[in-house]
């Protein structure tokens, strides 16, 4: 679970960032836009090549920096959009692990080791979370791959990501139907393969 708290940490460096550079390139145009008026007042003209070059550097870091507030708007929204997303997978993850675990019968034990198992962990890890013998927990991974026809962990797993990947969520962010979208017939397919 590291690997989505450093993803966010980088976007928020990245907006930390621009906003860093919109502010540095601001006050870069504020000091080309004074340098002009201080110019002016002495007596300097538009066709002077110095003055010319000046105002059409502060031009382009005015528009610089309007430029970069609106990316840094985007890149915000962006973020939002991507956690909100993320929000509702965790959602829909949970959902779909309920439904499985239900249509499987699993009992508490069984579901408490199917989700340490979909979180990676092996049997060893699983049985001193549980503090219970590692074959304790090897002869309930073989149950629930029993109850839920798989042949091990990586097929166990790959009936959720297949669920989560198809995509086909209601606005209400539950499944279209209240079925597995993997069926008998697609893991007896997988285990052909």
């Amino acid at each position: 679970m590291k690997r989505p708290k450093r993803i966010a940490k980088t976007k928020e460096r990245r907006a930390t960032a621009l906003a860093g550079i919109i502010i540095l390139q601001a006050l870069c145009a504020l000091f080309f836009i004074g340098d002009i008026i201080t110019d002016f007042r002495e007596g300097g003209h538009l066709d002077d090549l110095h003055l010319g070059l000046e105002a059409l550097a502060a031009v382009v870091l005015i528009w610089g920096v309007i430029f970069l507030m609106v990316e840094l708007r985007r890149l915000q929204a962006r973020m939002g959009d991507m956690d909100a997303g993320l929000m509702v997978a965790r959602g829909q993850m949970a959902e779909v692990m309920d439904r499985f675990f239900d249509d499987w019968n699993l009992t508490e034990a069984e579901r408490d080791i199917a989700i340490m198992i979909l979180k990676g962990l092996d049997n060893e890890s699983i049985g001193q979370v549980r503090r219970t013998a590692s074959g304790t927990v090897r002869a309930q991974a073989t149950s629930i791959y029993s109850k839920s026809d798989t042949h091990g962990r990586a097929q166990f797993v790959s009936l959720f990501m297949e669920e989560l990947m198809s995509g086909d969520f209601n606005a209400a962010g539950a499944p279209d139907d209240h079925q597995p979208r993997t069926t008998r017939v697609s893991v007896h397919k997988l285990r052909a393969e």
